[in-house]
């Protein structure tokens, strides 16, 4: 487990002046993340204002006040920016154009510069590259000619991925062996993508970071992850089998947060590679799937974090009572019926987390399952033991 830590980075401009409770937060976005930033906000004594195109949305169901508009309906945006005194957002499908609106009236945290970034795969591995980071090997695909260098240069396997709007294995497609790259490109439609080596790995994880106004700095993790179907399954923190790569996973985290100049959280996901080196998957400009375990499993939770760093208080502690696993609930597990939540719970120590979405489907993320114990094996044994039991006939 790595320690938690903070600091106040040396030389960091006055901070601007806090935003206090009573204050408005705005949200871009109104999926899951938002919806639990919504409740972490409403703990501190903030209101939330969410903007989204989505009307029902599972934010919006507690969210003080909600604007369902276009992120391009640049009128829209510029009221509700008059509205609220800060905003941020919950996924990195937001339009420049709506940040740099906003930005003329209160801040965005983390900047449109970090999500103008973070939202572009091949301007994050450029981002990466130059700040000395170690990603996996990439290139930069737009004809068939530079697909054809890469495989050479690179090698195979290898998987391909777009350039933008991908997520949970979607916008993906894997390359076994050269003659495979023509088709998987065009299964992408031909769409500018990244050509990214395979990297052989013995575990997947990620760190949360979260960095202050005044440079202050808060890490979590590393928190082990386990995926199916490109989706992730499991989380569990802290994972004894990673305390090794703690100090280095942090230290690359930190100067992540630190050379994109961050005020909010970011998670940052990384392979352990099978000969023990570290590479950066990828990075996300926001709260994580694999963090909603802090909620119940630490001391302050990613989504309070979050409210913290961008209102300019000061960073809670991000340590963890004890061992947690969460598990995700997708909505595969509705296809026979609604889950049987009372079979589910008649362990105490599960905790259920729903996330309000109308229509479940396979592969969307309807809640999630996290379980506190004495150890990770057995936090892991509960959370799964628990999500089994939703599909026990009896309700």
């Amino acid at each position: 487990m790595m320690a938690p830590t903070s600091e106040t980075k040396t030389g960091a401009s006055q901070a601007a002046r806090p935003i206090l409770p009573g204050a408005t937060l705005g949200m871009l976005g109104s999926g899951q993340l938002g919806r639990m930033f919504a409740q972490a906000a409403a703990r501190l004594g903030y209101f939330v204002h969410v903007f989204s195109p989505d009307a029902g949305s599972p934010t919006s169901q507690v969210a003080r006040q909600e604007t369902i508009a276009d992120y391009d309906d640049t009128e829209a945006v510029a009221k509700f920016a008059q509205s609220v005194d800060v905003v941020s957002f919950e996924f990195e499908n937001v339009s420049a154009a709506a940040t740099e609106t906003i930005a003329k009236y209160v801040p965005v945290r983390p900047s449109g510069r970090v999500l103008h970034i973070t939202q572009d795969r091949l301007r994050e591995k450029r981002f990466l590259q130059s700040a000395g980071i170690p990603c996996t090997p990439f290139a930069e695909i737009t004809s068939g000619e530079e697909l054809s260098a890469a495989v050479d240069a690179i090698g195979t396997p290898a998987v391909l991925k777009t350039t933008a709007w991908g997520y949970d294995g979607k916008g993906q497609a894997k390359i076994n062996t050269a003659a495979d790259a023509p088709t998987a490109w065009q299964s992408l439609d031909g769409q500018p993508v990244v050509y990214e080596g395979w990297v052989d790995y013995q575990q997947e994880f990620s760190v949360l970071v979260t960095r202050s106004t005044i440079g202050e700095i808060a890490i979590c993790g590393p928190i082990a992850n386990e995926h199916a179907n490109h989706i992730l399954d499991l989380s569990v923190y802290p994972a004894p089998e990673l305390a090794g790569a703690a100090s280095e996973a942090g230290q690359i985290a930190r100067t992540i947060v630190e050379q994109l100049d961050v005020v909010g959280i970011i998670c940052v996901e990384f392979f352990l590679t099978t000969d023990n080196r570290l590479l950066v998957n990828e990075i996300a400009p926001r709260p994580h799937n694999s963090g909603h375990l802090t909620i119940e499993a630490c001391r302050t939770s990613q989504f309070e974090q979050q409210v913290r760093a961008i209102c300019g208080l000061p960073l809670g502690e991000s340590t963890a009572h004890c061992p947690a696993a969460m598990a995700n609930l997708l909505g595969d597990l509705w296809q026979s019926g609604e889950p049987n939540w009372q079979a589910a719970l008649t362990d105490p120590h599960v905790h259920l987390h729903l996330y309000g979405k109308a229509e479940a489907r396979p592969g969307r993320k309807m809640g999630h399952l996290t379980v506190l114990a004495d150890t990770a094996e057995e936090a892991v044994r509960r959370a799964i033991r628990a999500r089994d039991r939703l599909a026990v006939a009896g309700q």
